[in-house]
């Protein structure tokens, strides 16, 4: 029996017959949020078997001056700074790797080298990691033109200097489920006032409304410095000096590319001081198991 859901997908009633071992795993992977019962079960890991190759590449911006945090990051990056006895970039490369993710680029800037003669060429941390370096700041965006042409699939895309506890497969099935050009993760903060706002149409991202009063922000889910990209989004980057949340971002919105995952897990920013001391006193490392090893 044919039946039609939103958006177009044609789907068919089947009837499987699997070995009772078989029906136990895919059961243990709902959580009744992401994956509701069996027979969703039964499409996402087909769907991962099949066809959706993971991504393995990602880019970690870790150029960032720390202005916020001096006089702790006077002479060291802001992303070498410790929490838990590691540096914060430790714990995205971390992130990676966890979901299979060992391509990494790092886009260093000023005292790059200290995380140079840190991380090296990765294989200490089981990954492979190689360096894009600015000569001059070329904000979040700028260094993607530096990568023309050597990105030819999907890659992650994310900021140095915050705490992610979040399950990059699903994220990745949900960008490949709305086929945009870009997904932004999204945290939910009780006042978003301080940072970027996302107005949504279902999960494609409209807009995003900056540091709105409490009472008049359109959500309460803010940009979490993590996104996943297709390799066109660089042609959306203007020349020297540009910014993903002004000079990007706002055009995919406008042509509809643009969507969002809301997660639940762990999202820390470490920006201030006073955050960085946040962080360090409530991050309880990670606590998301990847889906593929449920």
């Amino acid at each position: 029996m044919m039946r039609r859901r939103g958006g177009g997908t044609t789907k068919e009633r089947v009837t499987l017959t699997i070995d009772n071992d078989l029906l136990i795993k895919v059961d243990s992977t709902i959580d009744n949020t992401t994956i509701k019962n069996r027979s969703h079960a039964v499409e996402v890991l087909l769907r991962r078997a099949l066809k959706n190759k993971m991504p393995s590449t990602a880019i970690i911006l870790a150029g960032g001056r720390g202005e916020r945090l001096k006089p702790s990051a006077e002479n060291t990056p802001k992303t070498l700074l410790t929490i838990n006895d590691l540096p914060i970039v430790h714990y995205n490369i971390d992130l990676l790797r966890r979901f299979g993710v060992t391509n990494i680029i790092l886009s260093i800037g000023g005292m790059g080298e200290q995380i140079k003669r840190q991380y090296g060429d990765g294989s200490a941390h089981g990954v492979r990691i190689s360096y894009l370096e600015e000569k001059e700041p070329l904000g979040t965006a700028g260094c993607l033109r530096l990568l023309k042409g050597q990105l030819s699939e999907t890659f992650f895309m994310m900021n140095a200097d915050e705490l992610k506890d979040i399950d990059l497969i699903r994220m990745f099935e949900a960008h490949v489920k709305n086929q945009g050009t870009a997904t932004i993760a999204l945290w939910t903060v009780e006042d978003p006032s301080s940072y970027g706002v996302a107005m949504l149409d279902g999960n494609r991202i409209l807009r995003f409304v900056e540091k709105p009063k409490k009472e008049d922000a359109p959500s309460k889910l803010i940009n979490a410095g993590l996104y996943l990209m297709e390799p066109e989004v660089i042609s959306y980057v203007p020349e020297g000096f540009a910014m993903l949340e002004q000079d990007v971002f706002p055009k995919l919105a406008r042509e509809g590319k643009l969507y969002g995952y809301p997660f639940s897990g762990q999202w820390f920013d470490t920006g201030t001081t006073e955050r960085f001391e946040h962080a360090g006193k409530e991050w309880r490392g990670f606590t998301k198991t990847p889906a593929n090893q449920q």
